[in-house]
């Protein structure tokens, strides 16, 4: 196994998976940033730069991105790609096309940091969305509060509890590049395998990248101070090594964060949710003015919070509309099931209003 391509992640299940391809005289790679119709990579003899072309697909989930396994032909100039190895894991967002396609945002990745400045007050649903994202592609999520020098204590805190209660079973740690608060802890729970750093601009993703590389491979520019946001520094997505062992992703800042295929992320999520709908009186329990409802109880008895709720619902809804554009079969199922509580709504305000 080549020392160079075990250090970007290369092992014996790629081994095996670049078997066909090393039988055509094709040369393994990692994709280390994309840029039109061309990628950086790294192969086990030094960096090269390829024509992603070959391997261009109607589908853009299919297309080359940061993070992929390629199988380069190296005898030409160009160099081209000629297939990319099965993803173990991808960061698919819904994409700003009217078609509603997925976009591919880092493939093959570990750990996915959802970096979240405490400059303004943390958007609690914004991390529920990242963090659907992140529990759909398969890889470990960290929600990563930023800038924690800005915030006194017990303040800090307040905010950690907060995020915990909308992250359940996700570790939040609070970190300051100015004073190295909570640096080393993070750095220790990335060791190995490819970490992505998501988030908005201003987040700080570029500040960690550098922090974790242990150098200034990142531009960082300030925030502004009207309203905390930062500016678009990172326009690139970019596999950096970390001198310690394992290889970072930086992104760019994302405006938004569209869901795509992403109901089981969502679950996840909204763990709590899912384990009080188990005992709704109805299996198809909507949550909305059913009775019988456990999650709705749960609600007036103060042990879950309608924030939470309503998040659950928007990213629900929104997901399975970003389905339907897509499958016509699925589309023809909501119509009927949107009819079908319609039905059971009016249904039920008949009800009321004669027993009144």
């Amino acid at each position: 196994m080549n020392s160079t391509l075990s250090g970007y992640g290369w092992d014996s299940t790629l081994d095996t998976d670049f078997t066909p391809h090393a039988a055509r005289g094709l040369v393994p790679a990692r994709v280390l940033r994309v840029h039109g119709t061309l990628c950086d990579a790294i192969t086990g003899e030094g960096p090269v730069r390829a024509d992603i072309s070959p391997v261009t697909s109607p589908d853009p989930t299919r297309w080359v991105c940061t993070g992929d396994w390629a199988a380069l032909d190296t005898t030409g100039d160009p160099v081209l790609v000629r297939a990319l190895l099965p993803r173990r894991s991808a960061i698919v967002r819904n994409g700003s096309s009217k078609r509603s396609d997925g976009q591919v945002l880092a493939a093959n990745v570990d750990h996915v940091v959802v970096a979240v400045s405490l400059a303004t007050d943390p958007d609690l649903g914004r991390v529920e969305r990242f963090l659907a994202l992140a529990w759909e592609s398969g890889a470990q999520p960290l929600v990563v509060l930023t800038k924690s020098d800005l915030v006194p204590e017990p303040q800090l805190g307040h905010l950690v509890a907060d995020t915990q209660d909308a992250a359940p079973g996700v570790p939040v740690l609070a970190v300051s590049a100015a004073t190295g608060a909570g640096l080393d802890t993070l750095a220790a729970s990335l060791t190995g395998g490819t970490t992505v750093l998501l988030g908005q601009s201003g987040a700080g993703k570029s500040t960690l990248a550098n922090v974790l590389t242990g150098r200034d491979t990142q531009l960082v520019q300030t925030i502004r101070d009207a309203d905390g946001k930062g500016r678009h520094t990172t326009t690139s997505r970019d596999l950096l090594p970390v001198p310690g062992g394992g290889l970072v992703i930086d992104t760019p800042g994302l405006r938004g964060v569209g869901m795509y295929d992403a109901e089981s992320g969502v679950e996840r999520v909204f763990a709590e949710i899912e384990e009080l709908a188990r005992d709704c009186r109805f299996h198809d329990c909507a949550h909305t003015a059913e009775p019988g409802c456990a999650v709705l109880g749960a609600v007036e008895d103060g042990v879950l919070g309608q924030r939470r709720l309503d998040s659950y619902r928007k990213l629900l809804r929104e997901n399975a509309w970003i389905a339907s554009r897509t499958d016509a079969r699925l589309r023809a199922e909501q119509r009927r099931e949107w009819k079908r509580r319609a039905a059971v709504g009016q249904a039920q305000s008949a009800a009321k209003r004669g027993g009144a």
